[in-house]
């Protein structure tokens, strides 16, 4: 009687084997397992995932090791290894979909060579996202031909109504406060801010001999810097019936810009000395010889003749170079502005021109459109007639906005580019593409550059330096902008309100709100919300200025008055 033997008793070299051999040797074990009364498994998927050995034996009793054949066990039935059949079935689908499109390429030539001259194709409408159609230009120009026409219609509507409104004569008595104001006091308090200008200078120069110490320098920087930002409110306060309302808007637009310049003049030579006395400590040094000062020794060796030499602390410390700091189209001090090389004659005359004209626009909008549509929002606004008061503001929006865009226009570009070009000041990037702001935080830090690079550096870094969080920090810069715009507003029109400051603030919230309509329904929306803020923000806030202002300067005038709609 023969005795059937193991073959892993037999030759124990028989297992490594079996791991080279494939798919035979799984059919191997598969034979033996069947054998075998304690094997629940049937296939190879099976024996793959079981974890242990326990039980498993061959049918003469003999313990079965599965490690040994783990290889054949991690092949499938095809004799591929797990990765290999992923990969497979990977490169399978990839030539099933390449398959199809060769099938469907050849079904749509065989289709187009029938005689019927087919014309129909598989597509997608245009205005269906899968069609991948991205020119809409036509309708863009059909949006502002309607936009157009709805403006001529207004505007049409306006003359009719009142008439020629525009007067020349009547913009140059505004701007020179003719019938407004004694004397010429927003002139002389212009020329008195040279008082602060000499005293911040004369500051920095002792400061920079070692004369005055820096604990009390900052001090009187301080409080000189601080007094000059209030003198326009005390001023003002004490004799407003002095001031035009042109005038009075001149001197806090002006004493406005010089507190942000000094500001920046005053901290940026700060920066500037504790550099300078970090590199030469405060202490007698060593003399030098004259050989070694005609070397070079002071200024770091040989220098080239071909690159203009830089100012140094303290040398920028002259009336010079702050005036012409003072005259430059940015707010942020440097002691080496970049330069351009020659002045541009024909780009400065076109600046000009720009400006002439667009002061004129400006003054034709306000005069014709603006001032009858404000007038005539007094009296819905003071009864609180919510449906009227709302007509009102969205007929005052276009006017608004569009002196608004010609502003920008006039002041960003043409102003500040032929100050500029005057004073040879090469950096022109006044602002940026904030049409395209997504939300109310990018608007605000691309529209208006040099306050939003004052600001960051001046405002925005400092506070993060001192220990407080980004969000923190923005806040204070917020908070900061709402009180200068209150400034600007309620000082020239002598109502001390909080609409600029409440405004301002409310951004902070609504730049929360635009950001979450950006992430939840696209950036086009967020710019539709941008966009939706600037046309009806502005002239809500006109209309609540006017009529704070109406009601405490013509209240005794306002009894029996009617205005016609």
């Amino acid at each position: 009687m023969t005795t059937n033997k193991d073959p892993q008793d037999k030759e124990p070299g028989k297992a490594e084997q079996a791991t080279r051999n494939g798919g035979s040797s799984g059919v191997g074990i598969m034979k033996r397992l069947r054998r075998s009364a304690s094997a629940t498994e049937h296939n190879l998927s099976s024996l793959r995932n079981r974890k242990s050995t326990q039980n498993l034996f061959d049918q003469h009793g003999n313990p079965i090791d599965l490690r040994q054949y783990r290889k054949v066990l991690d092949k499938d039935e095809n004799g591929n290894g797990t990765n290999g059949s992923e990969k497979k079935l990977r490169y399978r689908r990839t030539q099933s979909v390449t398959r199809a499109e060769e099938i469907s390429n050849k079904e749509e030539k065989q289709r187009r060579a029938q005689p019927g001259r087919p014309i129909h194709r598989p597509r997608d409408s245009l205005f269906s996202w899968s069609s991948g159609f991205t020119n809409f230009s036509g309708l863009v120009n059909w949006g502002f031909l309607l936009l157009c026409i709805g403006g001529l219609r207004l505007g049409l509507e306006n003359l009719l109504k009142y008439g020629i409104r525009i007067n020349p004569l009547d913009w140059f008595f505004f701007i020179s406060g003719h019938n407004e104001g004694e004397g010429h006091n927003a002139l002389i308090l212009s020329i008195y801010s040279l008082v602060h200008i000499s005293l911040c200078l004369a500051v920095e120069k002792g400061l920079a001999m070692e004369i005055i110490a820096e604990g009390l320098g900052l001090f009187i920087q301080i409080v000189n810097i601080v007094v000059l930002v209030c003198l326009p409110v005390v001023t003002i306060h004490l004799k407003g019936h002095a001031f035009s309302l042109m005038g009075a808007s001149t001197v806090c637009f002006f004493y406005s810009v010089l507190f942000l310049k000094l500001w920046s003049y005053v901290q940026t030579n700060m920066w500037c000395r504790q550099t300078y006395y970090q590199k030469n400590p405060r202490e007698r040094r060593p003399s030098i010889t004259l050989a070694e000062l005609k070397k070079g020794v002071l200024h770091g060796g040989e220098e080239d003749e071909d690159v203009s030499k830089l100012v140094q602390y303290p040398d920028n410390l002259t009336y010079k170079d702050l005036l012409y700091f003072l005259c430059a189209p940015t707010l942020c001090y440097e002691l080496n502005f970049p330069r351009t090389s020659r002045v541009r004659k024909r780009f400065l005359l076109k600046r000009l021109l720009e400006v002439v004209i667009g002061v004129n626009v400006v003054m034709a909008l306000f005069q014709q459109w603006i001032i009858p549509s404000v007038r005539n929002s007094l009296i819905p606004f003071s009864n609180m007639d919510v449906a009227l008061a709302t007509e009102r503001l969205l007929k005052l929006a276009l006017p608004n906005h569009l002196c608004w865009l010609c502003f920008f226009y006039l002041m960003f570009h043409s102003f500040l580019n032929a100050v500029g070009e005057l004073l040879n000041f090469a950096d022109r990037n006044f602002y940026c593409d904030w049409w395209n702001a997504n939300n109310i935080d990018t608007f605000w830090r691309t529209w208006n550059m040099p306050v939003h690079r004052w600001c960051v550096r001046h405002l925005y870094i400092p506070v993060v330096q001192m220990g407080y969080s980004s969000r923190q920090a923005s806040t204070i810069v917020f908070l900061f902008s709402a009180v200068f715009h209150e400034y600007l507003v309620s000082v020239p029109l002598q109502i001390y309100k909080i609409w600029a400051f409440m405004g301002m603030m409310g951004q902070i919230p609504l730049s929360a709100i635009s950001k979450s309509i950006e992430k939840k329904y696209g950036p086009r929306m967020g710019n539709i919300i941008v966009w939706a803020s600037i046309i009806l923000g502005q002239p809500l806030c006109i209309m609540a200025y006017y009529h704070d202002y109406v009601v405490q300067h013509f209240k005794n005038s306002l009894n029996g008055t009617d205005y016609s709609s």
